[in-house]
């Protein structure tokens, strides 16, 4: 018999369930057996540092709950304490994060505060129902002598349920460990408790007559009970309370104020509230303990199992890490493997959770179709009505692309998040995927950038917090999707390699559920294809483009497709920005880029059919993919330029192209819809390789520099280098390189080892010197630019360091070649 499943705060305390998930699969029935590993995966995967926003920020994935947050600030120099008070994720902070991370397990970052003189690292692991939290502080080599900093650490609770400090009042500070009680709906009762510290810590001591009223060995709590909506504020709370403090000595002591560390405290009031305060005062390195322990859970968590399980959690990570993303030659060296960990562990660092409401202009206003010459005035016009509204509550599980600068959900860029993310644990991918699909409206709408709730919106500026539902992007979650269907049919009926255990914790069985048990992938796949189907036939109907009026020649009249949400600067629906297109804009439009994705959409849709054994949906999707590679030849492929281009209506209501070669002209290429005998590949391999048109020893730019528009403008799309395009272009050389009835598969193999090494010694070197990984890079000079800590898509060069070296057949074909000529033997034409 199946055993009950607990309830939620219990049902992490045995790892062992996974165990039994296997020992059972083939006696369940499917549904129940994907509601189990279901629940299992959602335990497993409950809490996290999941305010991505935050320099560390732990909560867990439920709407209205427990959340906390770390600040810090040298208090050596008052003037600076207002300015350097971390907390929020800030560009030009020049402070790392994640050295290790696993979403199931926990790991280590590393912040580096040249501003504060110190080095925080902070050590989260979850056990069982438990977590807990070990932070260190450590002055760095040009600190000031007995550096004084104060750390404060925030604990709230949203919703129902309750929360309060325990300890014994005590008007001058705890003496030790403060300890919280709370419960609610979704968590039933918990404590948390945050520990005296070592002996080894020691706190700032002086003469003034403020210290013996206020003692800084002691901890100080203040706890407030504030407006939900309110409830994300917490620094400024924070800074309210350390202002009275600030006026109160003031006032009290005028001229004679006390140092600095005694002045910038909060008050000590502890008690119910929905948020809480804790602050401790240091003089040189530090270190403390945040130990959450659940009611349910077989034992409380202490610092004695904090400390081994962070010694456990970082071996594990690095076993798990060598076995999956060990960088093959030549990237073999230490400094690599770190690199690569270190950028890897980032990207799983920033997965967040957000709720909240989004803000949604759902007026359908006949200008967003976009149908007249001078829509994108006309769409400008409609938008300055202001119809857009609340909606929701809704929730999501997502990377995000920046922690300090994009704090939230991109719908194209997430396909490229999740690419690493399904080599290390697909079950975690395909959590995430859902969570987006689950988005979903009843037309098959997402929108394309997730700005849940005010704290969400605080980061993004008014004009751009509006989301339209005529507005698309990129389909890169079927990425995902179509690797996660390759997978499971690679596996074809065979047994799950066997594991060896991680402990007490055998956890590794969650990683690759779905893949371990095929009725549990397809009952996934079952669930979610529905909401796929919505989403594509959404494709189908709003992003159409128009043949039949302009008497185009195609070999389907229904298969061409064109963004909406064009103005003459912008495209921003394609998420290439600034790219040159036709102008000035035209409802007669036609975007090479849009019709490629739907190519590889319709794909995937096929292949998700298959494994469903959908037959009719097969034959549908069939029809469609061939009819889209047919068009693409026939409406974007311009034998005067030798590339594919964009199609627009000149002034004698003609079809003509509009040709900036450069990403967009690659597509077709780019989303494998090319064979590897296709006539189009030479000049499309010609064109990267060619360093006056796309190549450089960075990588390959965005814009040819013979294009007019090259470095033109915001120059955002137009030159620099982008490590997701590349990541694409390296995929599709790598797979004509070791096809051998390609007759490009010698010169894409060249590219291939170049393009490679190019792109991450560029981009380690430039990690190398700013500590971070950028947006993008310099075509002229390799150098990062725009955002920084940019790690979501550019970690994708965890995986180019993984791909295959393919130096070696090179020197092997050369040396063929010499032979031969030796020989006399020449090849025939």
């Amino acid at each position: 018999m199946r055993p009950d499943i607990p309830p939620i705060g219990s049902f992490l305390a045995f790892w062992g369930w996974t165990l039994f998930i296997r020992l059972t699969a083939a006696s369940e029935d499917p549904t129940i057996l994907l509601n189990e590993v279901a629940r299992a995966n959602n335990q497993s995967l409950l809490w996290g540092p999941y305010r991505s926003q935050l320099y560390l920020g732990i909560r867990p994935r439920l709407p209205q709950s427990l959340a906390t947050g770390l600040f810090w600030v040298q208090t050596e120099d008052p003037q600076k304490v207002q300015h350097n008070f971390r907390y929020t994720c800030e560009q030009n902070e020049a402070i790392h994060g994640w050295d290790e991370y696993d979403q199931r397990r926990g790991g280590r970052q590393s912040l580096h505060d040249a501003g504060n003189y110190l080095d925080l690292q902070t050590d989260f692991v979850k056990v069982g129902g438990n977590w807990g939290l070990r932070i260190k502080g450590t002055p760095r080599k040009d600190a000031p002598k007995d550096l004084k900093s104060t750390v404060v650490f925030s604990v709230s609770l949203e919703g129902q349920g309750s929360l309060e400090i325990t300890n014994k009042e005590d008007p001058l500070g705890f003496e030790g460990a403060v300890t919280f009680e709370g419960n609610s709906p979704e968590l039933g009762s918990f404590t948390l408790e945050i520990t005296k510290g070592p002996d080894s810590n020691a706190h700032p001591v002086h003469g003034h007559p403020s210290y013996s009223s206020k003692p800084l060995k002691r901890t100080f709590a203040q706890s407030y009970q504030v407006p939900e909506l309110a409830l994300w504020q917490t620094k400024p709370i924070l800074f309210t309370s350390i202002k009275q403090v600030v006026d109160g000595y003031a006032k009290e002591y005028g001229d004679n104020s006390p140092p600095p560390w005694q002045v910038f405290t909060i008050g000590h009031k502890p008690g119910q509230g929905n948020v809480h305060l804790v602050q401790k005062v240091f003089q040189g390195s530090f270190e403390f303990d945040v130990l959450f322990s659940s009611g349910s859970a077989s034992a409380q968590m202490t610092s004695t199992k904090l400390g081994e399980e962070i010694d456990s959690t970082s071996a594990s990570f690095r076993q798990r890490f060598k076995q999956i993303f060990n960088p093959e030659a030549p990237f073999t060296g230490a400094k690599y493997e770190r690199f690569s960990q270190s950028l890897f562990s980032n990207l799983l660092g920033g997965i967040g959770y957000f709720h909240g409401d989004s803000i949604v202009d759902r007026s359908y206003a006949s200008e967003y179709e976009e149908l007249n010459e001078g829509f994108w005035e006309e769409t400008a016009e409609a938008r300055g009505r202001g119809l857009q509204k609340p909606e929701g509550p809704s929730q999501l599980f997502t990377s995000v692309p920046s922690r300090p600068f994009f704090p939230r959900g991109f719908l194209w860029d997430e396909g490229f998040h999740l690419l690493p993310v399904l080599d290390w644990d697909p079950d975690l991918a395909l959590e995430i995927t859902k969570s987006w699909f689950d988005l979903i409206d009843d037309d098959g709408w997402i929108a394309r950038e997730q700005i849940l709730g005010p704290e969400a919106r605080s980061k993004v500026p008014e004009e751009f917090q509006v989301q339209y539902p005529h507005y698309a992007n990129p389909p890169t979650l079927f990425f995902i999707l179509q690797g996660f269907v390759d997978r499971l049919q690679a596996r074809n009926g065979t047994e799950p390699a066997p594991r060896e255990s991680l402990g007490q914790q055998d956890i590794s069985g969650l990683y690759t559920a779905h893949l371990d048990h095929p009725e549990v992938a397809l009952q996934y796949l079952q669930q979610i294809y529905p909401l796929l189907k919505r989403h594509y036939f959404w494709f189908r109907k709003t992003q159409w483009g128009d043949i039949k009026s302009y008497d185009r020649e195609a070999y389907s009249t229904k298969e061409a497709y064109r963004w909406r949400g064009r103005t003459p600067r912008h495209l921003l629906t394609s998420g290439l920005d600034d790219y040159p297109r036709a102008q000035p804009p035209h409802p007669g439009e036609l975007h090479v880029d849009l019709i490629s994705w739907m190519g590889m959409m319709t794909r995937s849709m096929k292949h998700i059919a298959e494994a469903l054994r959908e037959t009719d949906d097969v034959g549908e999707f069939a029809r469609y993919e061939g009819a889209i590679i047919r068009n693409i030849d026939d409406l974007h492929w311009s034998e005067q330029h030798q590339t594919y281009c964009d199609a627009t209506i000149d002034d004698y209501e003609e079809s003509v192209h509009v040709c900036h070669k450069g990403y967009v002209s690659l597509f077709p290429f780019l989303v494998g819809l090319l064979p590897g005998d296709s006539p189009r590949l030479g000049p499309i391999l010609n064109l990267i390789q060619d360093p006056e048109e796309l190549w450089t020893e960075y990588g390959i730019r965005s814009l040819s520099k013979k294009d007019p528009h090259y470095g033109t403008d915001e120059n955002y799309w137009r030159s620099p280098i982008w490590i997701n395009m590349n990541y694409l272009i390296l995929e599709r050389l790598l797979e004509l390189a070791k096809s051998p009835s390609s007759p490009y598969s010698s010169q894409a193999r060249g590219m291939y080892t170049s393009l490679r090494i190019n792109i991450v010694e560029n981009v380690y070197k430039e990690y190398q010197k700013n500590g971070f990984v950028s947006e993008q890079y310099n075509p002229e000079t390799g150098a990062g630019q725009r955002t920084q800590y940019f790690t979501g898509w550019t970690s994708l060069v965890v995986k180019i360091m993984k791909m295959p070296d393919l130096s070696s057949s090179i020197v092997n074909e050369k040396g063929k070649d010499e032979g031969k000529e030796k020989t006399g033997v020449k090849d025939e034409l």
